[in-house]
């Protein structure tokens, strides 16, 4: 399986990413990061951690869970039971801008259920997507604001995002590429 993105890359493009984010509001006044559960939680705590370094400041990080929001899960037959983990966002999103982090952007269908699941918290002034890797092939028109990688990728394959703080390891996989 060919690794798309080590640990040393994977670093770089958070800390990139972090100040592009700075850049682009001009600094943190009214900013929070939410992160989608499960791998976007530890990338925007990754993101927060390096915006402390450049900033000194600290910045809010939550935690969000869409499973009751994606629309696979919709036609899933009777029995099935969703695994439901716990949405963490202990400050108000209303009028601020929320960075929402996911590691992987495909057909845009998580992005969605996130944008559904974070507006039942309030209404936020703006939302902005940051992405570890964008892999094509959306569905939907969403687009990402900051993006770790651009990976072009046939429907397939498919992107694997393995991080130290849930798998022991950093590094993103591309999985049957022939």
């Amino acid at each position: 399986m060919p690794v798309v993105m080590d640990a040393e890359r994977i670093s770089r493009a958070l800390t990139r990413i972090a100040h592009e984010i700075l850049e682009h509001n001009r600094g943190l006044s009214n900013l929070a990061l939410v992160g989608v559960r499960s791998r976007g939680v530890p990338i925007a705590q990754r993101i927060a951690d390096d915006i402390l370094q450049i900033t000194k400041e600290e910045i809010q990080v939550g935690a969000l869970d869409i499973t009751l929001y994606r629309d696979d899960l919709m036609g899933a037959s009777v029995g099935l039971a969703p695994l439901v983990r716990k949405t963490e966002i202990p400050f108000s999103i209303d009028g601020r801008t929320i960075v929402l982090v996911d590691d992987v952007l495909y057909t845009g269908r998580t992005t969605r259920a996130a944008l559904d699941a974070l507006t039942d918290f309030g209404r936020p002034k703006s939302i902005q997507l940051v992405v570890l890797v964008d892999r094509g092939h959306r569905e939907l028109p969403i687009k990402a604001d900051y993006v770790g990688k651009n990976v072009p990728t046939s429907r397939t394959e498919s992107v694997q995002v393995h991080l130290r703080e849930l798998d022991g390891v950093d590094e993103v996989l591309l999985e049957g590429k022939e």
